[in-house]
């Protein structure tokens, strides 16, 4: 199973040591080729108008686009921003994955980073450390959208069928309860897929 990591700005290595704690070499994805040989594709955080902007520069866009159906995806903060198919009072790239709104630094400045304990109420995930660094909101969810966890009121994991995104850095911690189920999902996805 290959786990292909966006690895064109932001914390994209911090993922690949989890992974790598998993048992799993990552596949840092920076070309179409890459982006083709992935069983599954974590966005990591950074800056998501310039993941965007090197997203389409990269040519990924067109690949992307014929394996979105198919592609599990797992997105934390700038790459939860990136999946939305909405960015309140922004007009930047999205991947229009979810069926969500978002705003984007809407926990507060670089200053304002917190972490907090996230229940989730699922048994494979149990509670995980939430590290919030200019996190975004998720303001509405559609109907397809299943919220597995939130913090004063709002989502800050959520899964839509194959795409699994959160408001804070799980790979920012040593608990690697997300990254596992991202990869179980992959796997449910290649079975499916093989079926």
């Amino acid at each position: 199973m290959k786990i292909g990591i966006l690895a064109l700005q932001g914390d994209f290595s911090k993922h690949g040591e989890h992974i790598q704690k998993l048992g799993l070499d990552p596949l840092y994805v920076r070309t179409p080729a890459d982006l083709e040989s992935a069983d599954g594709l974590i966005i990591p955080g950074g800056e998501s108008t310039t993941i965007g902007k090197l997203f389409v520069d990269f040519g990924l866009t067109e690949t992307f686009i014929k394996r979105k159906t198919t592609l599990p995806v797992f997105g934390t903060c700038a790459g939860m921003i990136m999946m939305a198919k909405e960015i309140i009072g922004r007009d930047q790239f999205s991947l229009n994955l979810m069926d969500i709104s978002i705003e984007r630094n809407a926990y507060g400045r670089q200053i304002d980073s917190f972490e907090a304990e996230i229940n989730t109420g699922i048994a494979s995930l149990g509670t995980v450390q939430g590290v919030f660094i200019r996190a975004p909101r998720i303001s509405r969810t559609g109907q397809e959208v299943e919220i597995l966890a939130s913090f004063e009121d709002f989502p800050v994991l959520i899964r839509q069928k194959n795409y699994l995104a959160a408001s804070f850095h799980p790979e920012l911690t040593e608990n690697l309860n997300i990254h596992r189920y991202f990869i179980d999902m992959v796997n449910s996805t290649l079975e499916s897929n093989n079926a």
